[in-house]
């Protein structure tokens, strides 16, 4: 755990918390699912009194915690609850288990996955990579990208996929502070995406 370590940069992200940033290094698919495969699994989220009721469930890492986000149009912070046309509807704090982010899922109308998922990623996305995928038997969209970190400008990896759900898009997306939390936190995001399955 390096929790203590970053005292200072977490407080400089406090006025942002409900952001995120990723890292340099990605591991290949392979090597993903692998990790994801053998990942420790925690509960379920997604059903009817997980957390946070949603239209897809998948399995958490042991430890994370999820929670359900209700931020209203009249908040502070509700501007950071929307992207594109996705908004945030439940975010899984990686603090309990030693790690310093947060996966959080997002819904969104019916409508097609690229150009939703460009429209969540933005323009300021560098290097964006996507990649076709079946998540929970349902076509899904993943997109590997960069953007400049708010600490120090220097590049970060992010990663996130979308996939329809039936009655709307579902987007989740692992939101981490550097690029160590990225790597650390990648196999329960994997873990979250080999296990989903649509409610």
């Amino acid at each position: 755990m390096k929790i203590l370590c970053r005292t200072t940069a977490l407080a400089a992200l406090a006025a942002l918390a409900l952001t995120g940033c990723g890292s340099e290094g990605e591991k290949t698919s392979t090597e993903a699912v692998t990790t994801a495969a053998a990942t420790p699994a925690g509960p379920r989220v997604g059903a009817a009194g997980s957390g946070c009721e949603l239209p897809v469930s998948f399995s958490l890492a042991t430890d994370w915690k999820p929670k359900k986000v209700t931020v209203t149009d009249e908040e502070l912070l509700a501007a950071l609850t929307k992207k594109g046309p996705f908004t945030m509807a439940c975010e899984v704090d990686a603090k309990p288990a030693g790690n310093l982010g947060f996966i959080r899922i997002w819904t969104g109308e019916q409508a097609e996955l690229r150009p939703s998922l460009e429209a969540f990623i933005g323009a300021d996305a560098q290097q964006a990579k996507f990649t076709e995928l079946q998540v929970g038997g349902k076509p899904a969209l993943e997109v590997d990208y960069q953007l400049k970190s708010q600490l120090d400008g220097s590049l970060e990896q992010e990663r996130a996929f979308v996939l329809d759900a039936g009655k709307g898009l579902v987007a989740v997306t692992l939101d981490s502070v550097d690029s160590d939390e990225y790597k650390e936190m990648l196999p329960a995001y994997e873990l979250a995406r080999t296990s989903l399955t649509v409610n």
